[in-house]
């Protein structure tokens, strides 16, 4: 076949299903890319690369098109002809090609959300917290609505599971990608800047193709750690004081910047990388204690910095601005504490009090870092006093504008982070718990995980001594059953630390996961609030409590439909037990970033919740590839913050407790009848004999515990014998390689045929946010899916009796959602989704047939793998993922 020309490369390459629905911006930010990815596989020195991937870019494209299984067949071939060595540099060009069209619809939601900001017809003023204090107040009154805005918290914990398939390499590489194209939109068109802008684009697709995707080895625990603290670096720490900056001039428009913030910093960050030793080995106690240091030494960096820029800015002549008799009496006090750089300061500095002291400020947080004994704060309490004093000379000084300026973001920054940056939280599974106490009342000698167990008790200790503490407190048991569970903790540590003063202060937190589980949990709590060690936890913290739900295992337990109504079930009989125990409680959400952890938009999964169960408070876990989705483009994280925010605020609403409460009783026969069947649905799946061994034939789930993804094993045994020592995430994460998806909607279908009503369904979709929300979530997810490649996956199994059941419930669930919702496909309301969807299937479709041509070779050849034909299977799996973006 005829290589293409450059010029059809640009116009093949950058082409969609559907180009009119790509906006133009967009367009030829892919016609660029695409372009110089094409021109740099004709220069990589692989005679005909370039035109192989064409041949099947344009099969996959066709198959798409016209829907033929002939067409699909002919890109099936293409494939099947290739040697191995060609399939692996197809696969790591079409992985290329997803990185690149992943940035160009990055960067165009970062241009649009320039392009609105600040107008008061923007399109997303409607989701705002701004918007949701205005229609908050509107229903409660203003002071009302003001407490609630005081009370305000949304605390994100990211983890370390391993979803996220890039290389942080990969990941650098597309960061520096992303600044080139701000370049290259700057630039003059035609003119050297663009040109100069082109050519260092093209230079960097170029590395990013000579760059292995392929991690030589799996990232130890404080590799992690590093990769996650990097997020805080790059955008978090600067972005939060914008959020609270940008909500707090809507909500006081002209008075914003000159008069105290009427926004509280709402954002608090927690980490179990380093913390999560549930089921990973290599997360020890030594780590605990790195990754907290790993967190202050950046948190501490970043605060000198910013202290610095805000003292160098400070350049007011006391004569203009004169210090209050406190400031004057800080600047004494510590000018004798460092005579040297006092004395070297005020020269710089001879009649600017204030910035002198906001220097000295800077210089007490880096002596902080270093452990300086006599100049160090004790913690960010005193700096806050410091800062406070400072700010408040300031305005009596007249200048309240610098006061609540660059000064009032450095103080956000300081509520927001602390010295820690982010809570340590520390998590264990309930048997190890059990097993390790066995062990100590029995006496005698202990073994190696009994010892770790103690350990892990002295390291938030020390944690607690040296950084305060709020850097480590929060301790989860995972697989929480019964009472004893969670006081087994607290002997736990009296064994570790003794009775004394080093015991550390702990928070212990129930995590509820299975279905049984969350069904018990308020009888649980109720028991175990009246134990001693829990009275005394409750009378520290003003009767707060924090309750975590699994949503990733109680999914795999009963399947998707019946875990979404358990987990809104348990989230009302706990928040109705909290509330007449007088206890506060704040629900921790255990979500992954695929549906069948509890993925999709955090927002409407909010507005979704059950009366007081939010309460102005939301805490969920983020993790693999949605930290850097959600978090890793400073504009992109901002939005985010603010619309979970304002979804949180606005739960606390009369008219949305009100609706949600009474669709929950209107349709309360819908959720039994959907509950019972999609259980029943799933379990003749899961529950088939021979099935958990089927699912490791079907899907790359065996190779994928190989691939260097995280720290953590991908099970909890060493066989798949059983579906209950499978950790939830390759549970996921392989459905999702086999473009199957069917954890997040196997028994959907099923469900709503047997409520059969199409009127009351259609009723239940309008009027029930939480059914409305599965259906779309479903619908997102189902969108991802093909049956044609699906079959191939199914077929290595050898079971036709399980394969029919899992297509017939595919095709089942697809017809229902299309009736409930009324339209012809699946994404037809949602047209950008279904641009991003329909812009990635022809080329997620290559490399599915590339991975499928490995497995299918690696399941029926001889037992020692061919390992260039693993190496295609891994390249695949790190490409489908990169298409597919929400995989785990």
């Amino acid at each position: 076949m005829r290589e293409p020309t450059p010029t059809e490369a640009i116009a093949l390459l950058g082409r969609s299903e559907r180009a009119d629905d790509v906006p133009e911006r967009m367009r030829a930010d892919v016609r660029l890319l695409a372009g110089l990815l094409g021109q740099v596989l004709r220069e990589s020195g692989s005679e005909g690369l370039y035109g192989d991937v064409e041949r099947l870019r344009i099969a996959t494209l066709r198959a798409r098109t016209e829907g033929t299984q002939e067409a699909f067949d002919d890109a099936a071939r293409i494939v099947d002809g290739f040697d191995v060595t060609r399939a692996d540099e197809v696969a790591r060009a079409f992985t290329c090609y997803f990185h690149l069209v992943n940035l160009a619809e990055e960067h165009q939601r970062v241009r649009v959300l320039r392009e609105r900001e600040g107008r008061p017809d923007r399109e997303d003023a409607g989701d705002s917290l701004a918007a949701a204090f205005v229609q908050l107040a509107a229903e409660v009154g203003d002071d009302e609505a003001r407490r609630h805005l005081g009370r305000l918290r949304f605390h994100p914990v990211f983890t370390a599971h391993p979803t996220e398939a890039r290389r942080r390499a990969v990941s650098t590489s597309i960061r520096r990608l992303a600044a080139l194209l701000d370049s290259h939109d700057a630039a003059v068109p035609d003119g050297a800047d663009s040109r100069r802008a082109r050519r260092r684009i093209l230079e960097e697709i170029d590395t990013l193709w000579r760059t292995s995707p392929l991690r030589p080895e799996k990232p130890s625990p404080v590799d992690e750690v590093t990769a996650v603290t990097a997020v805080f670096d790059e955008t978090l720490f600067t972005g939060a004081p914008h959020v609270y900056r940008r909500a707090d001039d809507a909500l006081q428009g002209d008075a914003s910047g000159r008069t105290a913030p009427v926004v509280p910093p709402f954002l608090r960050l927690g980490t179990w990388v380093g913390g999560d030793r549930d089921g990973n080995p290599f997360v020890t106690a030594s780590v605990t204690r790195r990754a907290a240091e790993v967190a202050s030494e950046h948190a501490l960096e970043a605060l000198e910095r910013s202290a610095t820029r805000a003292g160098r800015s400070l350049t007011l002549d006391d004569e203009q601005t004169p210090p209050s008799a406190d400031a004057a009496a800080l600047w004494g006090r510590y000018r004798d504490q460092d005579e040297d750089a006092a004395a070297r300061i005020a020269r710089h500095a001879p009649h600017e009090t204030h910035r002198r002291l906001v220097l000295l400020i800077a210089r007490r947080i880096a002596a902080t870092a270093a452990r300086h004994a006599d100049l160090a704060y004790t913690g960010p309490d005193e700096l806050l006093a410091d800062l406070r004093v400072v700010q408040k000379s300031l305005v009596a000084g007249g200048a309240a504008r610098e006061a609540y300026g660059h000064l009032q973001h450095l103080i956000w920054q300081v509520e927001t982070f602390g010295f820690h940056l982010a809570e340590l939280e520390v998590r264990q599974h309930s048997a190890v718990h059990a097993k390790a106490l066995a062990e100590l009342d029995a006496g005698g000698e202990l073994d190696a995980q009994t010892e770790e167990v103690l350990a892990t008790f002295r390291a938030v200790a020390h944690v607690q001594r040296r950084f305060g503490p709020a850097a480590a407190g929060r301790y989860i048991v995972s697989f929480t059953r019964s009472a004893a569970d969670l006081l087994a903790v607290h002997r736990l540590a009296a064994y570790a630390t003794g009775d004394g003063q080093d015991a550390p202060v702990l928070d212990v937190i129930p995590l509820f996961e299975t279905f049984a589980d969350l069904q018990a949990a308020p009888a649980i709590l109720d028991e175990v609030v009246r134990s001693p060690e829990f009275a005394a936890t409750l009378e520290r913290t003003g009767r707060r409590l924090e309750v975590m739900l699994g949503y990733s295992d109680s999914s795999k337990d009963v399947g998707p439909v019946a875990a979404t109504l358990a987990l809104y079930t348990a989230q009302e009989r706990i928040s109705t037990w909290a509330r007449d125990a007088g206890i506060e409680v704040t629900l921790f959400h255990g979500r992954g970033g695929a549906l069948g952890r509890g993925g999709g938009p955090a927002n409407s999964a909010i507005l979704a919740q059950p009366p007081h169960s939010v309460d102005d408070r939301f805490k969920l876990t983020e993790q693999g590839e949605v930290i850097f989705a959600r978090y890793g483009e400073p504009a992109i994280a901002m939005r985010h913050i603010e619309q979970v925010a304002a979804a949180t605020l606005l739960a606390s609403a009369p008219s949305v407790q009100t609706r949600n409460s009474t669709a929950a009783r209107r349709f309360a026969d819908v959720a039994q009848t959907m509950d019972a069947a999609s259980r029943d649905r799933f379990f003749s799946l899961v529950h088939a004999d021979g099935f958990a061994a089927w699912f490791a034939t079907v899907t790359p789930m065996p190779e994928i515990g190989r691939l260097a993804l995280g720290s953590r094993p991908a099970r909890r045994g060493l066989s798949v014998d059983s579906l209950d020592d499978l950790r939830a995430i390759p549970w996921v994460f392989s459905w999702s390689q086999a473009r199957i998806n069917l954890a997040g909607w196997f028994g959907l279908g099923t469900a709503l045929k047997a409520v059969g009503d199409v009127a009351l369904l259609r009723a239940a979709y309008r009027e029930w946010p939480l059914l409305r929300t599965m259906i779309d979530n479903v619908a997102m997810s189902m969108a991802k899916t093909d049956e044609r490649i699906a079959h191939g996956y199914l077929a290595l199994g050898g079971r036709d009796d399980l394969t029919e059941q899992v297509l017939a419930e595919m095709a089942l669930t697809r017809q229902w959602i299309t009736i409930v919702k009324d339209v012809d496909a699946l994404l037809a309301d949602k047209p950008v989704l279904q641009r991003a969807v329909g812009l990635r299937d022809p080329y997620v479709d290559a490399l599915s047939l590339l991975q499928l041509r490995a497995l299918r070779a690696i399941r029926t050849g001889p037992d020692d793998t061919d390992p260039d034909l693993e190496r295609l299977l891994l390249l695949s799996v790190n490409g489908v993922a990169a298409g597919l973006q929400n995989t785990g």
